[in-house]
């Protein structure tokens, strides 16, 4: 109990909630004197003693459930097939019959009322990146993307599904709304806890960070765990990595320019010799690749795809050409952008056109755009580049026109911020994927610029 209430207090000093030592220590007595048997007195100790100014209360209301529970478990509904019949539960057998195993135990897992155990929590938690986030203005973002990562989105799609496939095979439609009832009352279930298992370890990822951070942990932090503070912090850093690449691929390609001997070039400098002495002749190797870059700049990959036109505006000396182009629901060229001499102008002024918004993103008609107007910009010296997740919110996906744009490139290179796993629902990344040469996982600062210094070797 000492440990979590430590906790609570680092957590409210980091949301900028000024707790003395004095002011801990009398929490602590409070505490040893009210007990922790009565839940409602012991929040009440530990509000009276942490917080003294009333703009700190919503904080304190905020943390001190996620350190110490709301006093009530998320509720599940328990398993609706309890008061069927042996005939109607064969019905239910036949009708999930025609899904995936995987999406069938899932279901199954619902209708049992089956919460996530704690080892299943911290996976999904793993895997979306909660474990470096430390901003309680996420929650209910993690708590989405480890909701899509465990495929809810599919899974209700599902169950309607089946609600509609028992409905047809004949059963009472009393039943069906029970089990209907019952199935939401479990979703609903198992979303708190996500929700609370989320806030939870955001909230104890505040407590245990240190009060200066340094950069190496704000570059391997994911994107979509940075507060604007740590935005602002590594936009900075990009311009030092960047001056960093450009004198390093500046030297490589210096490096590469003796090249490698040319025979025929060196027979015929030697016909006046008649082949003695023999004056050598190499090959230029330097060839500055020619890029076309297309980012999604949505809400969800706004930051990353900003800090990737960074990198690409100070690199400019370094490729023989940029065209540069942004998308949400539809594709807008931003390469005059580029001729401007202020990278940071140029970037804010195409995020300006192009303002954010939430589930909007259509790639397919982004590239349908490319298709009509730009796609004589790809040639045999391209490196195509997609920034961008591959969701496309079920709209059509148009793989026919991204093969075609791979076949006119040299070689095409996605930069994704989301790992393979999480490549369900809305994604359409597994039919994108094996059209490219190499899909690259960018979800911080640190995986971007490997991605950029890698991008910037090839020819």
């Amino acid at each position: 109990m000492e440990s979590r209430i430590l906790q609570l207090i680092a957590a409210l000093r980091a949301s900028g909630v000024r707790v003395s030592l004095a002011e801990s220590a009398e929490a602590f007595s409070a505490v040893d004197l009210m007990g922790i048997q009565d839940r409602e007195q012991f929040r009440l100790s530990l509000q009276a003693t942490l917080i003294k100014d009333v703009k700190d209360l919503p904080t304190f209301e905020k943390l001190f459930p996620l350190f110490f529970g709301t006093g009530q478990p998320p509720m599940m509904g328990g398993n609706p097939t309890d008061d069927l019949t042996p005939e109607e539960i064969q019905t239910l057998a036949e009708a999930l019959k025609q899904f995936t195993e995987n999406l069938r135990q899932r279901m199954e897992r619902l209708m049992n009322g089956e919460p996530l155990t704690k080892s299943e929590l911290e996976a999904l938690g793993q895997l979306v990146g909660l474990n470096q986030a430390d901003d309680l203005n996420y929650q209910n973002w993690m708590a989405q993307r480890m909701m899509r990562a465990m495929a809810f989105p599919e899974i209700q799609k599902a169950m309607r599904e089946l609600m509609e496939q028992l409905q047809q095979m004949g059963m009472n439609r009393e039943r069906i709304e029970q089990i209907r009832n019952m199935i939401q009352q479990n979703m609903q279930g198992m979303q708190e806890q996500i929700e609370q298992f989320a806030g939870q370890r955001l909230a104890e990822n505040m407590s245990e960070r240190p009060r200066d951070e340094n950069i190496d942990n704000l570059m391997n932090r994911p994107f979509q765990a940075l507060t604007d503070a740590d935005k602002k912090v590594l936009q900075r850093e990009v311009k030092r990595l960047a001056a960093v690449l450009r004198t390093r691929i500046a030297l490589r390609q210096k490096r590469m320019k003796s090249g490698h001997m040319d025979p025929k070039a060196t027979i015929r400098a030697n016909l006046k010799y008649h082949g003695v002495p023999m004056e050598i002749k190499y090959k230029d190797r330097v060839r500055k690749p020619k890029i076309v870059v297309i980012c999604d700049v949505s809400t969800s990959m706004r930051f990353c795809s900003e800090l990737m036109l960074s990198f690409l505006f100070a690199l400019q000396g370094q490729v023989r050409k940029t065209d540069a182009f942004a998308f949400i629901d539809h594709l807008e060229s931003i390469s005059e952008d580029f001729n401007g001499a202020n990278a940071d102008e140029a970037i804010q002024s195409v995020l300006w056109r192009m303002p954010s918004g939430h589930y909007n993103t259509d790639l397919g008609r982004a590239l349908d755009n490319f298709n009509h107007e730009y796609l004589d910009t790809l040639n045999s010296g391209t490196t195509l580049i997609i920034v961008g997740d591959g969701r496309n919110n079920y709209n059509d996906p148009c793989i026919d026109i991204f093969s075609l744009m791979t076949r006119r490139a040299t070689r095409t290179i996605w930069l994704n911020p989301e790992p393979p796993a999480m490549w369900q629902g809305d994604s359409d990344m597994a039919k994108y994927a094996p059209l490219c040469n190499n899909v690259l996982k960018v979800s911080n600062l640190r995986e971007l610029a490997n991605a950029v210094d890698n991008l910037m070797t090839g020819s």
